[in-house]
């Protein structure tokens, strides 16, 4: 079976990074996952002073609009890194989150699809042909989860 997921208010919502479910990550409490993915984008660069900026807005949606700035010059590693980077952040909001949890666990070992239609890295895109990244991400998760919960690390 596949579950596809996207928006915060449609059924699997909370596996989206806009989810209102706050993570402690490097000793900062982030509003959602969406806040400090965009935010390390910038660690060690001239603009890392957009990351309290990124921090403090109020929405994941002015996070995502201000660490996707093309104006701005994110760190060089970034490609290297942001697949570990959001692998963290998305284990750490189900770890923190037991309500959630549940739910990711109940999905089994049905695929996860990010349904957007315009991200074709970490979602299907429109004509499903994308990465799915997020979706792998959640999977490797889940797995992660279900092993510490029965014993097997």
């Amino acid at each position: 079976m596949t579950i596809y997921f996207y928006k915060v208010n449609e059924p699997y919502g909370c596996f989206s990074n806009f989810s209102p479910h706050g993570i402690h990550m490097q000793g900062q409490y982030w509003p959602t996952v969406e806040h400090y993915y965009q935010a390390q984008k910038f660690v060690g660069t001239q603009d890392e002073p957009i990351i309290q900026v990124i921090h403090s807005v109020k929405t994941p949606e002015e996070a995502a609009s201000l660490g996707r700035d093309p104006l701005r010059k994110v760190r060089p590693d970034w490609e290297d890194v942001k697949l570990p980077v959001m692998r963290e952040a998305v284990l750490t909001k189900f770890l923190t989150h037991l309500d959630i949890q549940a739910i990711l666990l109940e999905t089994g070992s049905s695929l996860l699809v990010e349904n957007s239609a315009t991200d074709y890295y970490w979602g299907c895109g429109k004509d499903k042909t994308g990465q799915n990244h997020l979706g792998k991400l959640l999977m490797s998760v889940r797995q992660q989860i279900q092993q510490r919960l029965t014993g097997f690390i």
